[in-house]
């Protein structure tokens, strides 16, 4: 009697045992499928980078060799319009909040920052955040023209080769826009910020505040070398008919 409840006892252990070692087994490839899954996302994050970052050299550096007659026909342009530099440089935030240095030319009188407060409450963005006017008193004749089909947006292709701006992301804001940024609108702080992004080819300025942060937020979440190259190529037909840029 006292035998056979032995081995009955030794039966449960080692039943009891199988069934840990099992489940360890189990528990056990779980974990490695899981941290498979993690390897595989890290580095499909990782390729996407290293294309995106490619594809920002190479068409940047071949745009300012082809652009470079567009680039000396504004400079002289400019120079004939208005007094002031050929370059206008303000401080922009980009990646995870990071400041940098933003380069357009310049489409303004020099003042144009100093007379902003005065124009405030004519801006007719409607949400408030960002300044927009269409017969804003401060802009050139030239930078009338070069405002329209994008040409002052052509010096960041330099902002592109330093690594602080991509081809294609959400614009830049400047801080105090920043400022003024909910938690849900910094969302288009976690990524560079671009040349061309999706509200620039459905109306540019003619898109309200909020709803460029959706479309910012959409292009974050379902970004893709796909996705950037049919951008840049929509960008085309936006910069050429000139439709909500002022």
């Amino acid at each position: 009697m006292g035998e056979t409840t032995d081995k009955k006892s030794r039966t449960s252990k080692e039943d009891l045992e199988l069934i840990e070692f099992l489940m360890g087994r189990r528990h056990g490839m779980e974990v490695s499928h899981a941290t498979l899954k993690i390897k595989i996302w890290n580095f499909t994050i990782r390729s996407t980078y290293v294309f995106k970052r490619a594809l920002d050299v190479i068409g940047s550096v071949l745009l300012l060799l082809c652009l470079l007659p567009v680039f000396i026909v504004t400079a002289i342009w400019l120079k004939l319009d208005s007094p002031g530099p050929l370059i206008y440089r303000q401080v922009r935030v980009g990646l995870n909040g990071k400041h940098f240095n933003f380069y357009k030319f310049r489409s303004m009188y020099t003042d144009a920052d100093a007379r902003l407060e005065e124009l405030e409450s004519q801006n007719e963005s409607a949400d408030g955040v960002i300044f927009k006017m269409k017969n804003d008193p401060r802009i050139t004749h030239c930078g009338r023209f070069i405002r329209k089909y994008s040409v002052d947006e052509l010096p960041q292709l330099i902002n592109v080769l330093l690594g602080d701006m991509s081809l294609v992301g959400p614009r830049p804001p400047m801080p105090k826009e920043v400022d003024q940024y909910s938690l849900d609108d910094r969302k288009r702080l976690q990524i560079l910020p671009g040349i061309t992004c999706l509200w620039q080819i459905s109306g540019r300025s003619d898109i309200p505040f909020n709803k460029q942060v959706q479309l910012d937020k959409e292009y974050i979440k379902s970004h893709s070398i796909w996705k950037d190259l049919l951008i840049l190529i929509k960008t085309i037909p936006a910069v050429l008919t000139g439709r909500g840029a002022y």
